[in-house]
């Protein structure tokens, strides 16, 4: 920061990441807690030798610059604080008075929580203010610091405390994907070790978050579940109702991740576009949003007291993740760090191709998002949690699915596709909807809606009249 940004600094109200202090002939006793606050937050300034009063700023400057520095660095580098930080130090002369400028970083997550004395001085950065941490923000950056352990600790299950269904699917899945590997030709004692959910007969944690059954779940994680709800609005206050639909998933995460994605790609919009011979049910605003359930489920903090949560909107899709992120999102995207919370929960959605590195995951969100909608996500957070919202644009309206010209609807496979889609998108529409929209007779769309149900991939869940068509989800249609 160089002498004019400091100024304008000074002129301005608030700022998150900037702080003075009196010091001009001492240091000020409360120096320490804004220390710990930027260490333990996003970092910032700290100015000695300027005042405060209301939104005024003076410059008071500092008697002994010589002797502040000192005591300053001294005790920054000794046995005051519980970690060593380094600073940046800046000296700047304004109206013939010297201040100084530190710049304290924001430490790693490995690193926190960083405090003076003892741990209940540990203060974080809230505004434009320093705040005692709480006992559960001290507790949230103690398991950020463990990123990569917790997960790999044995419990006491063993691999019957596993769910066996669970276990199968998992399998078919990786075996569609990765045909011919040689974990095909394992046991299950002997793939569930080489994806490291089991060692030494005893199931990991990260293990049992991924496969476990619900009762041991529960045991473990004091307060397991993933919610899932569809409110009618933009906000609790604003829909007749204050949700529509909710799920509360207490399986593991594995079967977690189908329930929740089988609502969620039907509130996202799928035109009909060909690739090749087929319909594309898959195109990049849809990846975006399993990217993001992909990265709620695997990076959560699953021992905090805040539960992953997925909030669908008229307006918009929020994701909120217990636990921050290991880096800032701009460190992330420049760098393509990788430091998943949970890496053998990672490692096996990963493996099954349902997830990226982290870097590389967010990338698909942004730009998948935006190729559809026209924004990008946006992310917020705190100490303790990280949101990522992906608003509709103008091309998120309920209308059906325009069929293009050249679609060769006289071909019962391509229309099938075409079927699903609309059902996808508008589970009540009628057969004479789909007739108007395919250019063919009732008869035919009942012959076709026959065969889907046939098929396994549609069913009509109750009354003919007043209920709706369901998508069964087929794997092989991914």
């Amino acid at each position: 920061m160089n002498k004019q940004e400091l100024i304008k600094k000074l002129q301005d109200i608030e700022w998150e990441d900037f702080e003075v202090k009196e010091a001009k002939s001492d240091l000020p006793k409360n120096i320490w807690e804004t220390v710990s606050a930027f260490s333990n937050t996003a970092g910032g300034w700290l100015i000695l030798g300027v005042s405060k009063s209301g939104n005024t700023y003076d410059i008071m400057g500092i008697d002994n610059p010589v002797k502040i520095e000192s005591d300053f660095l001294t005790a920054l580098r000794g046995d005051k604080f519980n970690k060593k930080i380094p600073v940046k130090c800046k000296k700047y002369r304004i109206n013939n008075k010297t201040i100084f400028g530190f710049y304290i970083p924001s430490v790693s997550a490995k690193d926190k929580p960083v405090y003076f004395n003892a741990v209940t001085n540990a203060f974080i950065r809230t505004g434009s203010g320093d705040q005692r941490a709480t006992r559960e923000e001290i507790d949230a950056l103690y398991r950020n610091s463990s990123f990569e352990e917790k997960d790999q600790e044995r419990t006491k299950y063993t691999i019957k405390d596993l769910d066996k269904k669970s276990i199968d699917g998992y399998r078919q899945y990786f075996k569609t994907v990765n045909e011919g590997h040689h974990f095909n030709e394992l046991s299950d004692a002997a793939f569930l070790n080489s994806l490291r959910v089991t060692i030494k007969d005893r199931v990991t944690y990260g293990g049992l978050l991924l496969f476990g059954k619900d009762l041991p779940l529960a045991h473990t994680f004091s307060n397991y579940h993933i919610d899932y709800l569809e409110i009618p609005g933009i906000s609790y206050e604003d829909g007749p109702t204050r949700y529509t639909y909710r799920l509360t998933s207490e399986q593991n995460i594995y079967r977690s991740f189908f329930d929740i994605y089988d609502r969620l790609s039907k509130r996202v919009d799928v035109p009909f576009k060909l690739v090749g011979p087929f319909g594309d049910n898959n195109p990049p605003q849809l990846q975006a949003i399993r990217e993001a359930l992909v990265n709620m489920l695997i990076h959560s903090d699953y021992y905090s007291a805040i539960v992953p949560r997925v909030r669908v909107f008229s307006d918009r899709i929020e994701f909120f993740n217990p636990g921050t992120l290991p880096k800032s999102i701009e460190d992330i995207l420049k760098e393509g760090f990788s430091q998943p919370r949970n890496p053998i929960v990672a490692k096996a959605f990963r493996y099954i191709r349902l997830a990226d590195t982290i870097g590389s995951g967010f990338y698909k969100m942004f730009n998948g998002w935006q190729s559809y909608y026209k924004n990008k996500p946006e992310i917020t957070g705190d100490i303790d949690y990280y949101r990522i919202m992906f608003k509709f644009g103008a091309k998120s309206s309920g209308a059906p699915i325009n069929v293009p010209e050249n679609v060769p609807i006289n071909v019962p496979e391509k229309r099938n596709d075409i079927i699903l889609l609309q059902i996808a998108k508008n589970n009540k529409i009628t057969i004479p909807q789909l007739s108007k929209l395919l250019k063919v007779n009732d008869k035919t769309i009942k012959r076709d809606i026959e065969n889907l149900k046939n098929k396994g991939l549609l069913k009509r869940v109750g009354a003919r009249k007043g209920g709706n068509w369901e998508v069964i989800k087929d794997e092989k249609r991914q």
